[in-house]
């Protein structure tokens, strides 16, 4: 005969098997490929990570597990069929908390962006809109890489726009930022001192700085280049991703594998300097290596695991993607940084499937 089973061991086993199925609805090892996209968009604007950074990874983070909850939702039906292991369809979460927890995880990360400012919460809302666009009617359509492509040059911008300093600020105070002071008025050309043997000329309203032209106003046009390079990155991964299931394609897997040598290169290239600089190309490397690989293997054999296993490699690319641009923008250090996220990335994806 069983002895009777202890009333506190049954629930925390049955606490344990929730944690465990929220963390594979909201992919939590998939969660170190964001922060990455708000200090690689500040390294594009030449600026130190500030407040406005921290709140744009917040907000970053709430949008990306919003997408997660939102995706499981949408899908829970196709799941039953395809991946009925997963929470929803295996009863571990029931459908209306899955959609009660994007729109939450949706509203929190809009009022982090809204503490950074009008111009990141402007981003942080096209971003949201892009994230349920994609789940609720995009997924299933040709426009789901570039939606996707979309959403994660978004995010760059989210915190490339939020660290940058307000729009309007004076050039001479940005050129001061990036250590080259603004050049002094000559005093034999003053405006207002005049010049020898003639009289000073009446002083005129000075008039607010124009918003830079090329990008929408708020939003730093350095930061554009890098945008596109993860977006591109993001919409070879989500052309794989249409495959994980089924398998099957050759094309996709060898498409991202051209597309991941061309960023490899673009990567490598230190902005601001002829040559490759050590921290771009450690980081290029690094990129190359985690998602080339898997993308081989994937086109030389496309079944199910291992395209799987090819969208898991480009995700966790993400991270030494973001390492390579931030190091071209100039900060080696936070590209140093986010490249030991790599091995934390790939631990947890052993526990936890990113996708």
């Amino acid at each position: 005969m069983n002895p009777p089973a202890d009333p506190a061991a049954c629930g925390e086993r049955a606490r344990g098997v929730r944690r465990r199925a929220w963390a594979e609805l909201l992919r939590v090892s998939a969660l170190f490929s964001v922060p990455g996209d708000a200090l690689a968009g500040a390294a594009a604007v030449g600026a130190r990570p500030n407040r406005g950074t921290a709140l744009a990874i917040g907000s970053s983070l709430c949008l990306y597990e919003a997408g997660m909850a939102l995706n499981d939702w949408a899908d829970r039906d196709e799941d039953a069929v395809d991946r009925p292991h997963r929470p929803i369809p295996s009863g571990r979460v029931a459908p209306p908390a899955a959609l009660a927890a994007a729109a939450a995880l949706t509203a929190t990360g809009l009022a982090l962006a809204t503490r950074a400012g009008r111009a990141p919460l402007a981003v942080a809302t096209a971003l949201a809109a892009t994230v349920w666009a994609y789940d609720l009617r995009l997924k299933h359509t040709r426009a789901a890489p570039a939606t996707m492509a979309a959403a994660r040059a978004l995010d760059l911008l989210l915190g490339a726009t939020a660290t940058a300093p307000p729009a309007g600020t004076p050039a001479t105070a940005a050129a001061a930022r990036q250590g080259r002071p603004g050049r002094p008025a000559h005093p034999a050309r003053s405006p207002h001192t005049g010049t020898p043997g003639h009289p000073p000329r009446p002083a005129h309203k000075a008039h607010p700085p124009r918003p830079t032209r090329g990008a929408p106003r708020g939003i730093p046009s350095a930061a554009l280049p890098s945008a596109a390079l993860l977006g591109a990155h993001t919409y070879a991964v989500t052309a794989v991703s249409r495959h994980e299931t089924r398998g099957g394609s050759t094309a996709a897997p060898l498409a991202a594998l051209a597309t991941t040598a061309l960023l490899g290169a673009v990567a490598a290239r230190h902005r601001r300097r002829a040559s490759a600089h050590p921290a771009t190309a450690l980081t290029a490397a690094a990129y190359l290596r985690t998602a080339a690989v898997p993308y081989l293997h994937a086109a030389l054999n496309p079944s199910p695991p291992l395209t799987q296993r090819a969208v898991g490699g480009g995700i966790r690319a993400m991270i030494p993607l973001q390492a390579a641009l931030a190091a071209r923008g100039g900060a080696t250090g936070t590209g140093l940084a986010l490249l030991g996220l790599v091995p934390l990335a790939r631990a947890l994806a052993w526990k936890v499937s990113p996708t």
